[in-house]
């Protein structure tokens, strides 16, 4: 059971990184200033194999739809990804790829919304940045060089995901030996040389904590994991960028309330100090922000 003096002794722990600060900086011409508030991102899933149904959107129109609801939601960002994360969806080319997130994120650019794109193939970074994407949620390790340069040219931002592996379709085990945020920040002190190396200034860290990784499975153990490294997050924020945490869902637990378990890991990312908070559920993310906020 999480407790007030678990809480009070990971603090008395790490008490030099309980204050650290984050670089703000302006996406798309809005700024955001990671310091005084944190930020929304509102998924939009183009695959139909996405097995959270409430954000999948199989046509341009109902895309472009929720695209909109999520913003007047709440959401600082949108999201669009083309393929499905889990283990058993289908592949999907880049050409295939294109063909569904480019009308979407030209629409959604068209009314001035930040747009982000959840990717780890070159092709696709690329026709989404010149299409006006502001933001490469990029879910891969390959070719890092290559696509930081394409985000610097175009004046966007970065998402590193943690993945243990080539790409969030190819992780095996996850490495639970040890301290995992030591291994992640120093994993994501290496990525974060090599971007501003290639020009990048726009930079979000991401744990990864979604994916789905063969030996997290088992419900308990993944569910500490996420926990942990929820509560964690304000280390991580030592790296001097602000982080990004895609909200799980804790299925075993919820059940048929699984829409309300991203608002429970809100509350623990919140507290861990995370500054943009990936979620399918954005009306009640944004009261849960809110609400906390208001103590």
């Amino acid at each position: 059971m999480l407790t007030l003096e678990h809480l009070a002794g990971l603090i008395e722990s790490h008490r030099s990184a309980a204050g650290a600060q984050v670089r703000s900086f302006p996406i798309g011409g809005r700024h955001f200033d990671f310091q005084s508030r944190p930020a929304v991102m509102g998924v939009v899933n183009l695959s139909a194999e996405s097995w959270y149904r409430e954000s999948v959107c199989l046509t341009t129109e109902s895309a472009v739809r929720r695209g909109h609801v999520l913003a007047a939601q709440g959401a600082d960002i949108i999201d669009l990804g083309a393929e499905s994360t889990l283990s058993n969806a289908a592949r999907v080319g880049e050409g295939a790829q294109n063909s569904k997130l480019l009308p979407v994120l030209r629409e959604l650019r068209a009314a001035n919304l930040l747009v982000s794109v959840e990717t780890y193939q070159p092709l696709v970074t690329r026709a989404c940045l010149e299409a006006g994407a502001n933001v490469l949620n990029l879910t891969g390790t390959e070719g890092g060089e290559e696509l930081f340069r394409m985000v610097a040219a175009h004046d966007a931002a970065v998402i590193l995901c943690h993945v243990q592996g080539r790409n969030v379709r190819e992780v095996g085990d996850f490495d639970l030996n040890g301290d995992p945020l030591e291994r992640m920040r120093d994993e994501f002190s290496r990525q974060i040389e090599t971007a501003q190396a290639c020009g990048v200034r726009k930079i979000f860290v991401d744990p990864g904590l979604g994916f789905y990784y063969r030996n997290l499975q088992d419900s308990a153990t993944r569910i500490r994991h996420q926990m942990q490294v929820f509560l964690n997050t304000f280390r991580l924020r030592t790296l001097g960028f602000p982080v990004c945490h895609a909200l799980p869902h804790a299925f075993e637990f919820f059940g048929e309330e699984v829409r309300g378990a991203e608002s429970f890991f809100a509350v623990l990312a919140a507290l861990g100090k995370t500054d943009l908070f990936r979620t399918h559920e954005v009306s009640r993310i944004k009261a849960v922000l809110d609400t906390l906020n208001a103590y």
